[in-house]
């Protein structure tokens, strides 16, 4: 089965949700052909975990980040985070972002710490992970304003409209499609897909949530970015070895990874 190879740009494969099967995940995952995952902080708590996952196996990365809905105790400065970020194994800022689906945090809240994030991105030259939920106008606004094309970023889990997306890669971001993409319902998500630039293209899980068709509403596992791929090949015209191949140089170059070293 392992006849491409496929880069699941955003996973939570620290999760409790895995504690049980860990191994058998990563196990499964590559034989599926998915070679590289970054595991994504939501927490700085994980910093840690996310770290050693990394540290101990080939084609593993993480990030450093707040979601904007945690409710943290500390709120790290842009000096903090690209401390945390320094190691080399660590490839981007967040997830950090603007979420007004929920209210855990303040919309004041969320956008400051959303733009301690890009400012520590900018300063690293790492690219951001943005979660927009429900708040498109509010997360593309701080991105403009806090000059978001220097340091570039992902487009998360991209769920908005064609108008939200062309203005997001008119600040040179790419965007990255999850599990809704293959939802029944989704035509006007998929027409997105058809639509971003191939070049920009990235695929993801979000695991342990948001498990594509044709296992929604059972956890997400990396193993299931194939069924994503294959979802947006069809859209698009194209074989998944095709889709495959661009998103993963394209997930190389947005990450800044050495695919002869591997960091």
């Amino acid at each position: 089965m392992a006849d491409i190879s496929l880069f699941d740009t955003h996973c939570h494969i620290d999760f409790f949700q895995f504690d049980e099967d860990r191994e058998a995940v990563f196990g499964r995952m590559r034989g599926a052909g998915v070679d590289r995952i970054v595991a994504v902080s939501v927490e700085l708590e994980q910093h840690e975990r996310l770290k050693s996952l990394a540290e101990g196996r080939e084609g593993v990365w993480f990030s450093v980040g707040i979601h904007p809905n945690h409710d943290s105790a500390h709120e790290p400065t842009v000096d903090e985070l690209c401390a945390l970020a320094s190691h080399d194994r660590c490839v981007a800022i967040g997830e950090s972002g603007m979420d007004f689906f929920r209210h855990h945090v303040e919309p004041e809240m969320q956008q400051a710490r959303f733009r301690t994030h890009i400012r520590a991105a900018r300063e690293l030259g790492k690219p951001v992970i943005v979660h927009m939920r429900d708040a498109d106008e509010a997360t593309l606004r701080v991105m403009a304003e806090e000059g978001m094309e220097a340091c570039g970023g992902i487009m998360h889990c991209f769920s908005s409209d064609w108008n939200a997306a062309s203005r997001a890669l008119d600040m040179g971001l790419s965007i990255s499609f999850s599990g809704n993409v293959t939802f029944r319902r989704n035509d006007a998500l998929r027409e997105v897909a058809a639509r971003v630039p191939l070049e920009a293209l990235l695929v993801e899980t979000d695991a342990p949530y948001l498990a594509p068709v044709p296992y929604r509403g059972k956890r997400n596992e990396p193993t299931y970015v194939r069924d994503v791929a294959e979802c947006i090949a069809g859209v698009r015209g194209m074989t998944l070895a095709e889709l495959a191949g661009a998103t993963t140089a394209n997930a190389l170059r947005r990450f800044g990874i050495d695919i002869q070293g591997e960091h």
